[in-house]
């Protein structure tokens, strides 16, 4: 086993780091609002598009595409490694999170299961930072239960008209373009979604105001609607009945590769950590010396290290190309839970300083989210538990 990244791996971390530490400072959410109102105010779309050109000139945006698409062509290996830089660098995690929602969960459904007239249309602007992408698919009604959706798509022939509304939609207040998975045969299950590619600015498609959230508040999520929107035959994304797989793929995708960015902010919170704890003195020594401040420290970077394992391995079983969905589902257990943990755990020993703002108050908001998106903790346990067998029915073996 190899576990040092290979040389042109390292050099495009480092661009990243330096790149994200020169231009992507402060977070773009400002304070948190109470209301859809004030988060729009508080929200600078032109501020947000300037700073994705720029992370698309750096290749950020289009890391995991082909060359001759308009991307870098990185593995799943590779585009984690890039997306950790990223998370360490730039202090705005929500803006490294709509990044890589954009790349994974928008753009690799296009990769992989797009006409060659889609791929040449939409990927090298969604690419080059000109054109930005998101992934509508959750409901009120369908969050866990993704399978059951009520946006409707009907069949007319030569297009299809969408009727229905999607909530928590990451970048749809500046997104250009929408993968959207629709029911077009309501009851079938895993067979009765369709995926879409719509354009911002079809007519009947609109787009609520930003949310005002507790954490990522860098990335801008807002409400989709669709009101008799007409979908051309020829942005069906695969085939009718495809959404599914058009859907499990790209989670395989974000569950791995996303999550690479909160390892980057973990490492960058935990440095700062192990500093602060060196130079705070109580009782005329660093409280780093203290016993309890050292433990807690050694767990942070054990988890930290132990979820990067789990990621990586994730990673490469992804760059092979193995059907392995447990692989994905341990990574964003892993991240996730450490994320949080690592939170308290960077507040706690800054004491009063650790609740009145700065970079371990807001690791922490940024990471509550990450346990639910790309498929709650508790259904990615029930997910494994059944690849393991353990399908949740009792066998009857004669014994009460």
């Amino acid at each position: 086993m190899n576990f040092d990244f290979d040389p042109d791996v390292e050099e495009m971390r480092a661009m990243t780091v330096a790149f994200a530490r020169r231009e992507l400072g402060g977070e773009l959410g400002g304070e948190l609002g109470g209301e859809h109102e004030e988060a729009t105010t508080a929200f600078d779309p032109d501020e947000f598009r300037r700073r994705w050109l720029l992370a698309g000139k750096q290749g950020l945006v289009g890391g995991v595409v082909p060359l001759d698409q308009g991307g870098s062509g990185l593995d799943a290996v590779a585009a984690s490694a890039v997306m950790e830089a990223l998370g360490y660098g730039c202090p705005d995690t929500g803006f490294a999170f709509s990044v890589a929602a954009h790349l994974f969960a928008s753009l690799m459904p296009i990769v992989e299961f797009g006409t060659e007239e889609q791929k040449r249309r939409l990927l090298p602007a969604l690419c080059s930072g000109e054109r930005i992408a998101a992934h509508a698919i959750t409901e009120p009604e369908a969050g866990s239960d993704a399978l059951n959706l009520r946006t409707r798509a009907e069949s007319r022939g030569d297009h299809y008209v969408l009727h229905g509304s999607k909530c928590f939609t990451t970048n749809a207040p500046v997104a250009d373009v929408f993968v959207v998975q629709a029911a077009t045969e309501p009851g079938r299950g895993f067979f009765g979604l369709t995926a879409f590619v719509v354009e911002a600015g079809a007519p009947g498609l609109s787009v609520g105001p930003p949310y005002a959230k507790v954490g990522l508040r860098g990335s801008p999520t807002a409400d989709v609607h669709f009101d008799g929107c007409v979908v051309p035959l020829a942005d069906v994304l695969g085939a009718e009945g495809a959404g599914a797989s058009v859907f499990s793929s790209s989670m395989k995708w974000e569950r791995t590769c996303l999550f690479a960015v909160y390892l980057g902010a973990m490492r960058r919170v935990l440095e700062s950590t192990i500093e602060y704890a060196g130079e705070r003195e109580q009782f005329g020594a660093p409280i780093g010396s203290f016993q309890a401040v050292g433990h807690r420290v050694v767990d942070m970077t054990l988890r930290l290290e132990s979820a990067r394992l789990v990621l990586y391995k994730a990673a490469w079983g992804l760059a092979r190309g193995d059907e392995d969905d447990v692989a994905p589902a341990l990574a964003k257990l892993a991240v996730s839970e450490a994320a949080v943990q690592l939170g308290l755990d960077a507040i706690q020993l800054r004491g009063a300083l650790g609740v009145l703002g700065g970079e371990a108050e807001t690791l922490l908001r940024d990471a509550l989210p990450s346990r639910i998106f790309s498929g709650t903790n508790e259904i990615q346990k029930n997910n494994i538990a059944r690849a393991l067998g353990l399908s949740g029915n009792r066998r009857r073996t004669g014994r009460r």
